[in-house]
């Protein structure tokens, strides 16, 4: 009998915030399988902020969704069917294969995962483009000093919790910036910063001042609005600036409302000789990924690294918990099991 397989696809594309009209939910048959190719089942679906600018038309570092395409996206798959000599029934491995239940794949751009991985969906996270990117846009860009003062946007997400204990192991002093008491506390609770601020505070610039009494040497940014508004201030001469994200800008439709930001941010750039560097990490850095992948798994063997996923249950739930990610509503790396 003919095996069906469900796809997500970009039904149109937003004016500001992403809605669920904007995804459409498809189910059609799957081709018969070729020589040379595998059939994939998906485990785990990676959901990630740039996704969203993956939906919009205008130029950016890689080319839009089409509408009626499916959404791209990492993934963790199981070959359930193998006509192709390098991969068998069973294996697991990762690929950029989308939103969809099944694909069927030629190879091309899949790893096979080691079946000691203790949890696969960690080379989504942890172990993947996450990881690499706290690691990378930290350690080259940011360049922490022991005893400097580092402070990380989004603190308790993907990227960004890594980035704070990375830079604990490396001896400097981390302040992290989360939405709610609850992330903050886990922040300095359990991933051990020094401290943590609520970016939903009314007070966020005098809580983050009295957060980093000596200025803050390394900021890495993958937030911007008002979090960096607070940041610039207290920039110290001769900080770093790693450039990932910008996540409370990606559903913007018009400039900020009030005084224009971009004076004291140019001239404090300027008079501080502030290194701000935007990064993608694997048009930039893939060549460093077995670097990154040995000491992060050394890191996670000794328990120097804790690692939090937000899992959400099943396929249909995609369009409803990304939005949900853009709102900040997620805890920890936002996974969708199948």
């Amino acid at each position: 009998m003919t095996q069906n397989y469900q796809r997500i696809v970009l039904a149109s594309r937003p004016h500001g915030t992403p809605t669920l009209d904007n995804f459409r939910l498809e189910e059609l048959p799957l081709p018969e399988l070729q020589d040379g190719e595998v059939l994939l089942k998906t485990l785990h679906l990676s959901l990630d902020p740039y996704m969203r600018g993956r939906m919009s038309e205008g130029p950016s570092y890689a080319a839009p969704v089409a509408l009626g395409e499916v959404m791209v996206g990492g993934a963790i798959s199981e070959v359930i069917a193998s006509r192709h000599a390098e991969f068998a029934v069973g294996d697991r491995v990762l690929g950029y294969t989308g939103w969809q239940s099944h694909t069927i794949s030629t190879g091309s751009g899949l790893t096979v995962l080691p079946a000691t991985l203790a949890q696969p969906s960690w080379a989504l996270g942890v172990l993947g483009m996450p990881g690499f990117t706290a690691y990378m846009g930290l350690l080259d860009i940011g360049q922490p000093k022991s005893g400097e003062t580092v402070v990380v946007a989004a603190g308790t997400g993907a990227v960004g919790s890594l980035v704070g204990q990375i830079a604990k192991l490396k001896g400097c002093r981390v302040v992290g910036i989360a939405g709610g008491t609850t992330k903050c506390r886990y922040a300095v609770e359990e991933l051990g910063f020094d401290a943590c601020v609520d970016h939903h505070s009314s007070t966020l610039p005098a809580q983050l001042a009295l957060a980093c009494p000596d200025g803050i040497d390394v900021y890495f940014e993958n937030v911007g609005g008002p979090v960096l508004q607070a940041v610039v201030p207290l920039l110290n001469t001769s900080a770093r600036i790693p450039l990932c994200g910008l996540i409370a800008q990606y559903n913007s439709t018009e400039l900020p409302a009030g005084p224009d930001f971009s004076p004291l941010l140019l001239r404090t750039l300027l008079t501080r000789r502030v290194t701000l560097k935007g990064f993608i990490i694997f048009d930039d850095y893939g060549h460093r990924y077995p670097e990154f992948a040995a000491q992060m798994g050394a890191w996670l063997q000794e328990g120097k690294i804790r690692y939090r996923e937000d899992h959400v249950q099943g396929f249909a739930s995609a369009p409803q918990a990304f939005i949900g990610l853009l709102e900040g509503k997620n805890f920890g790396k936002l996974v969708i099991d199948l």
